[in-house]
């Protein structure tokens, strides 16, 4: 039907694009590039954007994007090419020069060049999509980006969110390059703090199933609204459906109609620091590398951004770099740190994309040899039956003697990268006899119970540790043969919370272990039976859950350690070092801090944990005089697999997510897919469309929907059907 659709619609397309004006060969273009494809808006607002080839699908899905949430689209555009100083002030320079120093234009335009034919139409078709949304949108006003080029979609270098570069500290950057740290502006904070704090990846065999499929879970924990939620097919072949990062063109988690796959971020390390001792001779820079000097390169950049007075003016910045990367700060003992990371933005486009074509496990093997996915494992099924865990490619090969988790020597050429690890090298599965896969940000040496990798064949560099996420994970997995995609689904909402089974045991024996005469022994009497006889499940409708998190974040705090997903080493450490008074007093405090916000300190858990859109900002302020709905799920450090998690605000007393599940799905590879999925909120960032908050019931009780794969899956289920640029006033 889709396909019928789009060759009736053509006609109009070819008849707009012969209006246009000789003397404007791009708006020309553009309009012939929609003339060519077709988009249809399901009833939950979800594009489903065919093309006749795959550039046209590219151009039809980020004209989409663009409709529904253009400024996430820009907005990450200038993160990534370290622009966002032109749209926010001086306040951001230290993250644009945190980009610019390994993402420079010129280089940018000249790999663009050099990029195979039919990536570089895939770039063309994705600037042409762009710029057409913006000439159909007069309305529409960007901070920053009035055009956009080819070039740009290379920004994001290591093909996915751009995530490794956020482990240089900001404020060690505004140290070495004499920026005050009072420009590490206060929306910038809030960003970091609700940075992804997991994802969960589950892939069951067609052994553990009832209908002898395998099935997939993909559930990523990104902050709020961060990916658009659509599906994109051409006649060359294309036909995937997932999860897209706003502006770029591939689906980042998805599935095709043979095979899915679910990324989560990684513990493989590939990212390292290199402590360089500079020496200064004759007037230059020079680092010692074994018994040589060798000169420190040095460049300049040159950033831009907005004045108080609107008016756009100029900083300029020289950075230095050394044979290990970009120098990034300097340690007390005055050595200097530099920063290594993969920079190889054309593999890493061209994998991210090649991958959502895949048809096989060999198929998606072969796009995995290009090796420029430097930070997500890889949960994977496939309608063959076949499922897989998959590390992380791109794996610098060093010497396990040193400990790359801290800063090593970077003088001693014994700390270098030596080339990347085969694929083989590094832990994986494929059908293991348990007949399931699971990958919670942990380890993969639990990954599939008894079938696991073993942890000692790996070098450390290759990940350690287990996580509350992954113990909950194994606990649900590891008994069941009968799976279903409802049953799956539900999994993924299981409500157990396996870290207080560490926890709550020690609070009870610090309670039943206190002398009678103890002051808390009685003022937390009722406290303790109602933890006593708590199940470890959340619910809304449970004050235990309110009181046992409430109690375990004032535990954590009182250490001063802070939550970090959820790892096992964490509860361990935290379990060390505090005593039964400590326990006890906690709870104390818990209980005081609930009843002094909410008046009872026997306040229901969702009361206070709450769901809220009210706008389309990046940074979302709650307010508790605001409509909002209960969540009964929790942050996933307590060992939930449905999260939710956000940062606190002054004066909001309720807790309101900002970050944990986004995007949902599970999928069944029969003869035909079956898909359910939800999105946070929902599709569109516009409040006044009725698909701007129309999925949040269903996301806050995970009641999952269908997906509609097959165009006769859209029959009954069709709000609108159009070329980019028709309609413009209804579009939005």
């Amino acid at each position: 039907m889709l396909r019928a659709i789009g060759l009736a619609l053509a006609l109009t397309g070819l008849a707009i694009a012969s209006q246009a004006s000789a003397a404007d060969p791009a708006m020309a273009r553009w309009q012939a590039e929609a003339a060519r494809v077709t988009i249809v808006r399901d009833d939950w607002g979800i594009a489903h954007v065919h093309g006749h080839t795959d550039a046209d699908a590219v151009f039809g899905m980020i004209y989409a994007q663009g409709e529904d949430d253009f400024h996430r689209v820009e907005e990450n555009y200038l993160v990534a090419l370290g622009r966002r100083s032109e749209e926010v002030g001086d306040a951001a320079l230290m993250q644009d020069l945190r980009a610019r120093l390994y993402v420079d234009p010129a280089d940018l335009q000249a790999r663009y060049r050099a990029s195979p034919a039919w990536l570089r139409a895939l770039m063309d078709a994705w600037a042409d999509g762009l710029n057409f949304y913006l000439a159909t949108h007069p309305g529409v006003t960007p901070k920053v980006i009035r055009h956009f080029e080819p070039w740009m979609a290379l920004g994001f270098t290591e093909g996915s969110i751009g995530g490794d570069i956020e482990r240089i500290s900001l404020s060690g950057l505004a140290d070495f390059y004499d920026q005050p740290k009072a420009a590490l502006a206060e929306d910038e904070r809030q960003a970091m703090e609700r940075d992804p704090t997991g994802s969960n990846g589950v892939a069951i065999a067609p052994q553990n199933t009832a209908g002898r499929h395998a099935l997939l879970l993909i559930n990523p924990h990104t902050s709020y609204y961060f990916r658009s939620e659509l599906q994109m097919t051409s006649d060359a072949g294309l036909d995937a459906y997932g999860a897209a990062t706003w502006g770029q063109f591939f689906l980042y988690q998805g599935f095709n109609p043979r095979l899915g796959w679910m990324h989560t971020s990684s513990q493989s390390d590939a990212v390292d620091a290199f402590l360089e001792a500079i020496v200064h001779k004759d007037g230059k820079l020079f680092y010692r590398y074994g018994a040589t000097l060798r000169p420190v390169a040095a460049s300049s950049v040159t950033l831009r951004y907005r004045a108080a007075d609107g008016t756009l003016r100029s900083r300029s910045f020289t950075v230095y770099k050394t044979r290990h990367g970009p120098i990034v700060g300097k340690r007390s003992d005055g050595r200097w740190v530099a920063e290594a990371m993969m920079y190889a933005p054309v593999p890493a486009l061209e994998q991210s994309y090649e991958l959502t074509k895949a048809r096989s496990f060999a198929d998606y093997m072969r796009v995995m040899a290009l090796k420029a996915n430097t930070s997500n494992n890889t949960v994977y099924a496939d309608a063959d039956g076949d499922i897989a865990y998959l590390h992380p490619q791109f794996i610098p090969r060093r010497d396990d003697r040193f400990d790359y988790s801290k800063p090593v020597d970077g003088a001693d050429p014994a700390t270098d990268w030596r080339g990347l690890h085969a694929l083989d090298d590094a832990p994986h599965l494929l059908n293991p006899a348990t007949g399931w896969i699971a990958n919670t940000n942990n380890a993969p040496y639990t990954a599939a119970g008894a079938a696991s990798p073993h942890e000692a064949d790996f070098p450390r560099y290759m990940g350690r540790g287990e996580n509350m996420r992954g113990v909950h994970a194994t606990e649900l997995l590891s008994a069941r043969r009968d799976f279903t995609l409802e049953g799956l689904m539900t999994t993924a909402f299981d409500s157990h919370l396996t870290g207080f089974e560490m926890l709550i045991p020690r609070l009870l024996a610090a309670y039943d272990g206190a002398p009678a005469a103890d002051p808390l022994k009685a003022r937390l009497a009722d406290q303790i039976a109602v933890l006593r006889g708590w199940d470890r499940r959340w619910g809304t409708d449970s004050v235990a859950t309110a009181l046992a998190i409430t109690w375990g974040e004032t535990l954590w705090r009182g250490v001063g350690h802070r939550a970090s997903g959820g790892m096992l080493a964490d509860y361990d450490w935290v379990l060390a070092h505090t005593t039964a008074a400590d326990q006890l007093q906690a709870l104390a405090d818990a209980s005081d801090a609930l009843t002094a916000n909410f008046g009872s300190w026997r306040t229901p858990w969702g009361e206070i944990n709450r769901f809220q859109r009210l706008n389309d900002d990046i940074v979302q302020v709650p307010s508790d005089a605001a409509p909002s709905l209960p969540v009964g799920f929790t942050s996933s450090h307590w060992g939930s697999l449905a999260a939710i998690d956000g940062p606190r605000f002054p004066g909001v007393k309720k807790r309101y997510g900002a970050t944990g599940n986004s995007f949902v799905a599970v999928v069944e590879f029969g003869p035909r897919v079956l898909a359910l999925a939800i999105t946070a909120g929902g599709e569109s960032g516009d409040p006044a469309s009725p698909h701007f908050d129309d999925e949040a019931p269903r996301f806050t009780t995970g009641r999952l929907r269908e997906v509609y794969f097959y165009p006769d899956q859209l029959t009954g289920h069709t709000e609108r059907t159009y070329h980019p640029g028709d309609d413009v006033a209804s579009n939005g």
